[in-house]
Formats: C-alpha cells, structure tokens, sequence
C-alpha cells in the first residue's frame, strides 16, 4: 500500500472512529504528510518500507533543522501511532515505530492570572457591556464561560442553545474524542448569559439575511452565524494585552487561571479533573505545580529568611 493512500485512510479513521478533533487530525497529518516526503527522499513509497531505522533517520533529520524538542514529541506521537495502526489495520506485519524514540518535551507551567488581574479584565469587560452594545455583552459572556467553566476554546463555540440549563447553571459540552461532559457555571456567568440571550443574540443573529438563517449555536458572530475559535483567541488576546505574565495570552490561560484558582481555593485534584474533561490525573496534576510556585513566589516575597 502506498504512504500517500494509507495516511488518508489513517486520517479518515482519526476524524470518524476516533472523533477527533479538525485541529487534531490536521496535526497527525502533517508530521505524517512529512515523513512521507522524508520516506521519498529515500525512495521508499509504501508502508512496507517504513521501517525502525527510516523513522529514526526522519526524527534525527528534523533535529539537524533545530525544531523544538516538544515538536520533535509530538513527531515520534504521530509515527508510533500511524505505525500501530498500520499493524492493527493489516497493512504491515510488524510495528516498525513501537522502538521508537524522541526527547521529552521540555515542560512549561501554563500561564496563570492573579485573582486581581482576573477580575480586572472582568471589570473592564462589564463597563464596556453596560453601554448595552450587542458585541460586548457577548464578549463578556463568552469571558464570563471560559472562566467560570474552564472550557477549552473549541467546547465554549461548539455550545447549542440545547446545551445550556440556565436555571441549573451548567452547560453540557463535547470535549477530545467527542466525550460529553456537565459543566458547572457561577451566578456572574450566569447573569451575564443571561443578558446576552435577552440583549444581544437576537439582533446579531439579524446581521445575516435578516435574521430569517438561523443557528442553533450559542454564541454568534458579527455575521450571525457560529462564533469562530479565531474569535475568541482576538478577544481574549485584546484583554490580556496588558495584563502582566508571560506566556500565552490566548482563551486557555483562562483555561489554566480557572482550573489554579479551583486547586487554590481547596478543591479535589479529581473534582478539577472532571471539570476539565482529563482523561488522565497526570495532566490535571501540572496545576498542583502552578500553586507550588505561586506559593514559592509568595514565600520569597514575604519571609524575611526566605
């Protein structure tokens, strides 16, 4: 079977038996689309000359490029699993990649506000909405969500008006590989909801044919139709512009801030991790590291032996 061929199908088994994610798919195929091109250079054409040494040659030629080691990860992630999927699916007899290896990507601490500076940007959010501008009420509900709920960008627009129970404040949302999961929300979220329902939705939805093209989305853009993720990453980039910090300022430093301010407010590490929809307790743990260095920091601001 040729490479070219069989990473179609793989793609096509990630999107549809997998469930995962547009973003997610496009990823796998293009680390794959280059080992192809790799594979080429080789003149190797099918999947039964990809073998341990070719696939170690691939990831060493893009180390000689100086890409990043957590590029590199993610890599050696795609080719093992292409690799056992081409094994299970019968394309080869042997797991050429089950060997394989790749440095570790070099673990970063997720970028967190304060709980001043979060609600600074709330602050500044609910002055502008309160001049009743369709635009803003929604933005602030859109913020209002992502913080509250910890959600990640792809779950807050992928939300149906269906989706959301006001009265109970929570909000049912598809996460990695199409898991749903209840999501509670907070009584400013709520409130802000609220309003953009009864303010803003509407009279967006009107800026498309009318309003006679509806949408079952919850949160619409300028046009009416479903917001965008590209959207909601200005928006959020817009308000965090100027707050201090380093590290992305994308929706999921919301993300992070929320699911920090949980674990320092007392919250189970296991009661975060359903939140969050983490399929594994190893990836929610990285917040526990967040509040570690929150309270070193603090430490070595205010002893006077520190």
């Amino acid at each position: 079977m040729e490479i070219s061929a069989a990473r179609e199908e793989y793609e096509r088994y990630l999107r549809l038996e997998r469930g995962y994610s547009a973003h997610t798919v496009r990823s796998y195929g293009s680390d794959l689309a280059d080992l192809e091109r790799f594979a080429g250079l080789r003149g190797v054409t099918g999947v039964g000359g990809l073998d341990l040494e070719l696939y170690r040659d691939w990831l060493w030629e893009a180390s000689q490029r100086e890409l990043a080691k957590a590029t590199l990860a993610r890599r050696s992630a795609s080719a093992k699993a292409f690799s056992a999927w081409l094994r299970r699916s019968g394309h080869v007899e042997l797991d050429a990649a089950v060997r394989l290896r790749a440095p570790k990507p070099e673990r970063t601490l997720p970028r967190v506000l304060s709980n001043d500076s979060m609600s600074g940007v709330l602050d500044v959010l609910q002055a502008r909405a309160a001049e009743g501008d369709p635009i803003t009420l929604r933005d602030l509900a859109v913020v209002e969500m992502l913080y509250a709920s910890a959600l990640r960008v792809s779950e807050l627009v992928g939300i149906d008006l269906d989706d959301l129970d006001l009265d109970r404040r929570t909000v049912r949302v598809v996460g990695k590989g199409a898991k749903e999961r209840i999501v509670p929300f907070g009584q400013p979220a709520a409130l802000a909801l609220a309003d953009y329902l009864a303010r803003s939705r509407s009279s967006l939805i009107a800026r498309q044919d009318g309003g006679r093209t509806q949408t079952r989305a919850l949160f619409v853009g300028v046009r009416g139709g479903r917001l965008g993720t590209r959207s909601v990453y200005q928006l959020v980039a817009r308000l965090l512009e100027s707050v201090p910090g380093s590290g992305p300022a994308g929706p999921h430093a919301l993300r992070h801030t929320a699911a920090t301010h949980l674990l320092d407010g007392g919250a189970d590490l296991r009661a975060v991790q359903e939140m969050l929809g983490h399929a594994s307790l190893g990836t929610t743990q990285i917040y526990t590291h967040v509040t570690v260095e929150r309270l070193r920091a603090s430490y070595q601001a205010a002893h006077p032996r520190a």
